[in-house]
């Protein structure tokens, strides 16, 4: 006999209601609650069988929540993972993959150094240090000589283009004599480096010919009224 529908009371439907602040946090997120619950019910079951019947289902409701993916080599093997990362490890199933252990996903990767040895003078860059490293290994002469002018030269427009303002060449000098521990000195030299107006004027002539990310700028088809140009043949 069917059991006729019972009316429930309004007041005990919302007092039973699930918020998202009183439930657990979810681990994978992507698959949602339902996925969860779906794990947490079956860690629960205690004949082996029927638990192992269950992790396969649950693997075939996962690759169908991202049949793109069907395709790409070891997909079996991450959802595997995924299963058992979700069920807190807590999951007894026939995997046919090695099993992850908290442990191993817990591992935090080495703390990579930043290549930067003088902060101080960012603005000159990491290959203006190798440079000056490749000029100390230079016997004296004149091509020695000219590659440090070069550096120098370099140096001036580094500065200039994130700086925008003049710069002796006394100060170029003495970050060079610093870069160098002491090995590149022109404190005392006559030499003089290019003017910084041909530098402001090379780094201005550079960043019209790029955008903003590097791309070469499009030139605009229009006329300073709004209006397109008229079609030209070449000659």
């Amino acid at each position: 006999m069917i059991e006729k529908y019972k009316k429930e009371n309004a007041n005990d439907v919302v007092f039973n209601l699930e918020y998202n602040s009183e439930r657990k946090p979810l681990i994978i997120p992507e698959y949602g609650r339902h996925l969860q619950k779906l794990i947490e019910q079956a860690t629960l079951i205690e004949d082996d069988a029927e638990r192992n019947k269950a992790a396969k289902y649950i693997i075939q409701v996962m690759g169908s929540l991202n049949p793109h993916l069907r395709d790409v080599p070891d997909f079996q093997h991450k959802l595997w993972d995924q299963l058992f990362i979700m069920s807190d490890f807590k999951l007894v199933a026939d995997s046919p993959y090695p099993i992850p252990s908290r442990e191993v996903l817990q591992l935090k990767p080495d703390v990579l150094k930043y290549p930067q040895n003088y902060p101080k003078y960012r603005y000159y860059g990491n290959n203006i240090k190798y440079m000056i490293d490749v000029a100390n290994k230079w016997e004296e002469g004149e091509m020695k000589s000219a590659l440090v002018k070069v550096i120098a030269n370099h140096m001036k427009k580094s500065y200039l283009s994130w700086n925008k303002d003049t710069v002796k060449d006394d100060v170029i000098f003495e970050h060079l004599y610093e870069l160098s521990d002491g090995k590149l000195n022109l404190l005392q030299s006559s030499e003089e480096l290019l003017n910084t107006t041909d530098l402001l004027r090379t780094n201005k002539r550079i960043s019209n010919k790029t955008g903003p990310s590097g791309q070469p700028k499009i030139q605009s088809n229009k006329n300073k009224t709004g209006k397109l140009k008229p079609f030209q043949k070449n000659k």
